[in-house]
């Protein structure tokens, strides 16, 4: 991956919004092993990573006065013992005790003068199987960069037939505030150079194809119209309080019956998450005598395509949109949210995000705090889907059983991630104590919505067995 040496304006507005706790935006993952690495090669193989990957080894070295994004620059204190701790999961070394022990770290804040990151590796659970806990700062990267990291640390097989090399470490270089700052003045000399020039082809077209420029632009106008009309309260009458307590809860799913289900309706496994997600929404609400129609939902559009999918960092577009939640038909509820998210894929607005992050990301830091909390505390709930492998992978001789994602609140009540891995979809829920009051009922009517969009997959495989016979 290419790794610049400033953040993008995008993930500067992430780094700058932490300051609101409740927009403190970490990427986490509960990895099960089939039995318990050997400490010695755990360390070389992270050692190994972090020499492959300059993130593992940088900070953020940032003037909060500075019009510039903060630099990644080399920790000349890195100490990888630091970030890799062993530990028990205590209790009955279960894996629901590894679940207790990772809530605590979902929401913590990492310490902004080390490399954002941490792996823990619980070991000795039952069945003599462990767990990795991984925990990236999103500044990092997002969910798909994040499945690219993951795979300089894993192997093909169990004992690969020779170890690699450790490379050198990194050559470091600390600035000093004349040479950070001829670094900052540099860097947006550059980059006005090319709002100069993106400003020229525009009026390049304008002047080639005026009819078209100028319909193109209405249409941007109309979309942003569309986004501005977007509420910034949520529109759950039971779901409205935030706090920075997290409850985790994990599900497996046939990947195969997810997918079925949404051939049924002419969707995409992305839409059978969404309509099984928003079908237990909707049985919650129902529970919680509280019914509601439509639940304002944030998706990740992924922008990783051409040229761009070497990038690291964030590379994908913020989206908020109402998502109709109280469709008894899963198959009819599919269609809906699928026609409803190619609507929102399609948004003209979509291309001027990267332009205006750039002019919102130089706004003062409470501003850009203010603005985001007030829009992302809006949101209900949010949905990803990480496209994962079907092969196995190995982590320091032991095999990974299974990998569950947990994404971020960012101000939402309920985040739902999934991640695809040998057949299994691996979910991870990441709920709101304050929002999500009866946590026990909520998995239940969430597990029923899962369910209901997973008999329809099933009823299809019957349906086409028969059909072969």
């Amino acid at each position: 991956m290419r790794y610049d040496d400033r953040m993008s304006d995008f993930d500067r507005i992430m780094w700058v919004i932490e300051k609101n706790p409740l927009l403190r935006s970490t990427i986490t993952a509960i990895i099960v092993l089939d039995e318990t690495p050997d400490r010695a090669r755990v360390m070389r193989r992270v050692d190994h990573a972090t020499r492959v990957i300059p993130r593992l080894r940088q900070r953020v070295v940032w003037n909060p006065y500075s019009i510039a994004p903060p630099r990644w620059e080399f920790d000349p204190g890195f100490d990888l013992a630091y970030h890799v701790r062993f530990v028990s999961a205590g209790g009955h070394n279960s894996f629901e005790d590894v679940i207790a022990l990772a809530e605590p770290m979902v929401m913590q804040s990492f310490d902004r003068d080390r490399p954002l990151w941490e792996f823990v590796v619980i070991e000795d659970l039952v069945d003599g199987q462990a767990a990795l806990v991984t925990k990236l700062h999103h500044t990092i990267t997002d969910g798909t960069g994040a499945l690219t990291l993951m795979l300089e640390l894993l192997d093909l097989e169990r004992d690969p037939a020779s170890e690699p090399e450790l490379p050198p470490e990194p050559h470091i270089v600390v600035l000093n505030q004349k040479q950070r700052f001829e670094s900052a003045l540099r860097h947006e000399v550059h980059r006005q150079r090319e709002l100069v020039q993106r400003g020229l082809e525009t009026v390049d077209r304008l002047r080639e194809d005026p009819s078209n420029t100028t319909r193109d632009a209405f249409a941007v106008i109309g979309s942003v119209k569309r986004a501005a009309r977007s509420g910034i309260k949520p529109l759950s009458p039971v779901m409205h309080a935030r706090s920075t307590a997290s409850s985790l809860h994990t599900f497996d799913v046939e990947v195969g019956a997810l997918k079925a289900a949404a051939r049924v309706a002419g969707a995409k496994l992305n839409d059978a998450l969404v309509a099984a997600v928003s079908n237990g929404l909707h049985r919650y609400h129902l529970a919680m005598d509280a019914p509601v129609e439509r639940l304002r939902m944030g998706m990740a559009i992924n922008a990783r395509t051409g040229d761009r999918e070497d990038r690291s960092g964030n590379d994908f577009v913020p989206a908020r949109f109402e998502v109709p939640i109280a469709i008894d038909d899963p198959i009819e509820h599919m269609r809906t949210i699928h026609a409803l998210i190619q609507s929102q894929r399609a948004e003209p607005m979509l291309s001027l995000m990267e332009p205006l992050a750039g002019v919102v990301s130089r706004l003062p830091r409470f501003v850009i705090t203010n603005l985001f909390t007030a829009a992302l505390s809006g949101q209900d709930f949010n949905v990803s889907n990480i496209s994962g492998v079907d092969f196995g992978l190995f982590f320091a001789g032991t095999q990974i059983l299974a990998q569950y994602p947990i994404g971020p609140l960012g101000g939402a009540a309920v985040n739902v991630t999934l991640l695809s891995y040998c057949g299994t979809a691996y979910i991870g829920v990441n709920l709101d104590r304050a929002a999500i009051t009866d946590t026990s009922l909520f998995v239940d009517c969430l597990h029923e919505g899962l369910e209901a969009v997973v008999r329809v997959g099933h009823k299809r495989a019957r349906d086409k067995s028969r059909s072969g016979r």
